[in-house]
């Protein structure tokens, strides 16, 4: 090998131009990272949101139609029948009044449906009925009648149903006035004691 040896001017030629493609090429890739660090890009979200609140739902009911509660089937209320049930013998008659509503809290109608929840003991030559009035009490007059005179006690027949009103405001429904009416026949056994009670079961509408 020569160390002196002078290059063709080819020589020269093909090695002066090298770096400057070089030069090129890496300002190509400075210009390439500098436009990727200046883009930009906007987002935009929206959002929607609901809150559901169940409505209240409640049946209460009444003996004088005046002071309205609850009364479940482990402490039913009491009819307050206009003569005394525990003497009864063939030909009385005994009436007592019931009123249900809906409470104030309440944000439905109703559909109420009666039957009878149980029964115990002897309720031979009993028979009964029950009817509707616009006011409460025994001695109104009767507007419907839910169940016809006649019923055997401890029964009810199918389909009696009445409709309530949910209340305005701060207000209760307005009540559904009732009356059993309860008859002794001829088939009445002497000292027999039973018990009946009556459902009164409110679905919303």
């Amino acid at each position: 090998m020569v160390a002196n040896e002078v290059a063709s001017p080819e020589t020269r030629q093909r090695h002066g131009k090298a770096p400057k493609v070089r030069a090129f090429l890496a300002g190509g890739l400075v210009l390439g990272v500098g436009a990727a660090i200046t883009l930009a890009a906007w987002n935009d979200s929206e959002f929607a949101q609901g809150t559901f609140t169940a409505g209240a739902f409640n049946l209460e009911g009444s003996t004088d139609g005046a002071a309205f509660g609850e009364n479940p089937v482990t402490a039913p209320a009491t009819l307050g029948f206009t003569a005394t049930p525990s003497n009864l013998s063939p030909g009385d008659v005994v009436t007592a009044p019931f009123a249900v509503r809906l409470d104030d809290a309440t944000t439905n109608d109703a559909t109420v449906t009666v039957s009878t929840e149980a029964s115990t003991g002897a309720l031979t030559g009993l028979t009964y009925s029950l009817t509707q009035s616009t006011d409460f009490g025994c001695a109104e007059p009767v507007d419907t009648t839910l169940v016809a005179a006649g019923q055997v006690l401890g029964t009810t027949p199918g389909s009696v149903t009445f409709a309530l009103t949910q209340g305005a405001g701060t207000n209760p429904g307005d009540p559904v006035n009732l009356c059993f009416r309860i008859t002794a026949d001829d088939d009445l056994v002497q000292s027999q004691t039973g018990t009946t009670t009556w459902e009164f079961a409110a679905q919303s509408q």
